[in-house]
């Protein structure tokens, strides 16, 4: 765009004051506009990390294989006014109303794209309410992808249960702990979760056997210690110490064959009752997913087997 190097009204001689709503130069004191073209300064933020940079930018051109269309598709707006703020008659109103469904119905117009749309919508859904982070949405898309184009006979499934095996896929390729039973949780009520689990768990079998398996790292004690300590809400002194423990307690292999859940759960409890700190084992057990019963025959294994010494510090005065 051109520049017009107006510093002051022409009229009164006051400061001007832009408006990058509607592109405009007004004047501060009579309100006359002076410049109907302002330059372009770019973005209105600027950022080092590329990531940031990339989201800051107007035309970024950013694609997402979690819609079926990557992203790319130009959007007929719902609103009634035009680009320059004006409103449109009822006649256009309902033209541009008409061309909006016409839009969509040519968007998804085979049975392939309209599965494709279902299935990605509702990996979208689940991320969402299991708090997963954009890697997973991301990789869960790219897994349900290369199973469809592979050309895998997926039609007939169901869409809750062929979601939640891909995510869980998606999750453990990403190194997130999530069961499938906490997937299924989030999106299902309670009286279809154990359907629905035995479900989606045979079909994660078959996407195992269809898709290969591929290299995924592997889930350390660390990673369930933090994932009960963050759900719970635990302080970090008790984390660190729990930590510390699994870490010197690892050679004796007291998790072989046993839930890492509930040794986990053992370990932040230990750790809990080490520090005064006043956490039940009912909430643990909750959100670890064990029994009661379960931590405490574990803290008893870890407490057969390893001595603990308590060093006191003396309060100063």
């Amino acid at each position: 765009m051109e520049t017009l190097e107006i510093q002051q009204c022409t009229t009164c001689n006051s400061s001007l004051v832009d408006d990058t709503q509607n592109g405009e130069r007004i004047c501060s004191g009579c309100g006359i506009v002076v410049v109907e073209q302002m330059e372009d300064y770019g973005p209105e933020a600027r950022s080092g990390n590329m990531e940031n940079k990339t989201n800051l930018a107007r035309a970024s051109g950013q694609t997402t294989y979690s819609q079926h269309d990557l992203g790319i598709t130009t959007e007929i707006s719902t609103e009634s006014r035009d680009f320059s703020g004006k409103k449109i008659n009822s006649e256009v109103a309902s033209q541009m109303h008409n061309l909006r469904k016409w839009q969509q119905r040519v968007r998804v117009s085979s049975s392939r794209d309209r599965r494709l749309t279902n299935i990605l919508t509702k990996i979208s859904n689940i991320c969402q309410s299991c708090s997963l982070s954009e890697n997973v949405l991301e990789t869960a898309s790219v897994i349900y992808r290369s199973l469809d184009g592979k050309n895998i006979e997926v039609k007939g499934k169901s869409v809750v249960s062929i979601s939640a095996a891909v995510v869980y896929m998606a999750c453990k390729r990403c190194g997130v702990i999530r069961s499938l039973e906490e997937i299924i949780q989030g999106i299902c009520q309670p009286k279809e979760v154990k359907p629905k689990t035995k479900l989606a768990s045979r079909y994660y079998r078959t996407l195992v056997m269809e898709l290969g398996t591929v290299t995924t790292p592997a889930v350390t004690m660390d990673k369930y210690i933090s994932k009960i300590a963050n759900m719970t809400n635990t302080d970090v002194r008790v984390e660190r110490l729990a930590l510390e423990i699994a870490e010197k307690t690892k050679n004796r292999n007291l998790s072989d064959g046993k839930a890492p859940n509930g040794v986990a759960a053992a370990y932040l409890y230990l750790a809990s009752i080490l520090l005064g700190q006043s956490v039940l084992q009912r909430d643990v057990s909750s959100i670890s997913g064990v029994t009661e019963v379960t931590i405490r025959n574990r803290c008893k294994e870890i407490l057969t087997n390893y001595k603990m010494n308590v060093t006191l510090r003396p309060s100063l005065a």
